[in-house]
């Protein structure tokens, strides 16, 4: 892989500058906080909530991921700079909630190519590891998060 170039510093800022952008706060927050699906038909159920603050949210983190994935993928974007955790962790942590499901989101919305850059990134040499911890955080959060509703109830 190329040494990272100042285009690419300067795209990387470009990219978290969009990040801290006030709409996608709010969605990136709904995303880590909010949003834990258990089974395809949660997710399929906002993406065809058309209209809802939800589903623009859910398009607007994923939109915003797969497009910064997708200039890695083409080489637009050094990798080595885009898999720096400070950058990154969030697009695994994303990726980690939905994987479960993706075969069958990808089936039941006649999609074959959804989160296709994410994938491929994610399971790539440098992305296996890292998704691999934080996959395992995903999982344990879910446990965690399903134990306390359950002591709710």
């Amino acid at each position: 892989m190329p040494q990272a170039t100042h285009a690419d510093a300067e795209l990387i800022l470009k990219l978290y500058d969009a990040r801290r952008e006030a709409e996608i706060r709010k969605a990136r927050h709904w995303w880590a906080t909010t949003f834990w699906p258990e089974s395809a038909d949660d997710v399929v159920k906002v993406m065809r909530s058309i209209g809802a603050q939800e589903n623009a949210w859910l398009r607007q983190v994923l939109g915003y991921w797969s497009m910064a994935s997708s200039f890695v993928s083409h080489g637009v974007l050094n990798e080595d700079l885009f898999f720096e955790p400070s950058f990154s962790g969030e697009m695994f942590f994303i990726y980690a909630k939905i994987e479960p499901f993706l075969p069958e989101l990808r089936e039941k919305l006649q999609n074959p190519l959804l989160l296709a850059n994410l994938e491929k990134l994610i399971h790539s040499p440098k992305g296996q590891e890292r998704y691999k911890v934080i996959s395992k955080n995903v999982e344990n959060l879910r446990k965690t998060r399903a134990e306390s509703m359950a002591k709710a109830s």
